[in-house]
């Protein structure tokens, strides 16, 4: 593995070719000493999925936090029960703790707070069970999302949603970092 600075290295969103320039994912093949690519042979492919996701919705400043990621997501493919798991492991975050979020933002509280205590989506049954939940949550925030587009005044509350937005954000990346940790270890704990 190639030993670098993160200091001296800025992400970019989006794919690369092999110049100064690179994503999360780029980093993590070039560290590796693979050839580049957003797509390593030695990342996981469900942590890969997240890390390009996220790393290409990050503003420039946010999708620095992702450099001390790279590294750790190097070598973390794992078995067919691995990456069930950490699929499952991202769609309970973004069931049970981003949908709430963005919910309670739109004033849907009911419906966040239904999604929160929602058993864990560790598997199909589970997600059967919370279908009809995340299903009358889903057409509320649409109608909500309706209603908001037909509102005269649309840009200037937009713009206040944006400013209103930014905390939740936050939380939510802190939140996601966490998910990552919890990804990255499903293997490493089976290896040691």
């Amino acid at each position: 593995m190639r030993i670098i600075n993160l200091e001296e290295i800025k992400l970019y969103s989006g794919a690369h070719k092999p110049d100064s320039k690179m994503c999360a994912m780029e980093l993590a093949a070039y560290i590796a000493e693979e050839p580049w690519s957003d797509h390593p042979q030695c990342v996981s492919p469900i942590i890969g999925a997240f890390m390009r996701s996220w790393n290409d919705s990050l503003n420039d400043d946010d999708r620095q936090m992702l450099k001390p990621y790279v590294a750790k997501c190097i070598n973390t493919v794992g078995t067919k029960d691995d990456e069930a798991r950490r699929a499952w492991l991202a769609t309970d975050w973004l069931a049970r703790k981003c949908a709430p979020a963005f919910l309670r933002l739109a004033g849907l509280t009911a419906h966040a707070e239904t999604l929160e205590h929602l058993a864990a989506l560790d598997g199909v049954r589970a997600a059967k069970s919370a279908q009809p939940s995340l299903a009358a949550a889903g057409a509320a925030a649409r109608a909500a999302a309706r209603d908001a587009a037909g509102d005269a005044a649309r840009d200037a509350a937009w713009d206040a949603a944006l400013d209103a937005l930014q905390p939740t954000v936050k939380v939510l990346q802190a939140s996601a970092l966490l998910l990552l940790d919890r990804m990255i270890v499903v293997s490493k704990d089976v290896k040691r």
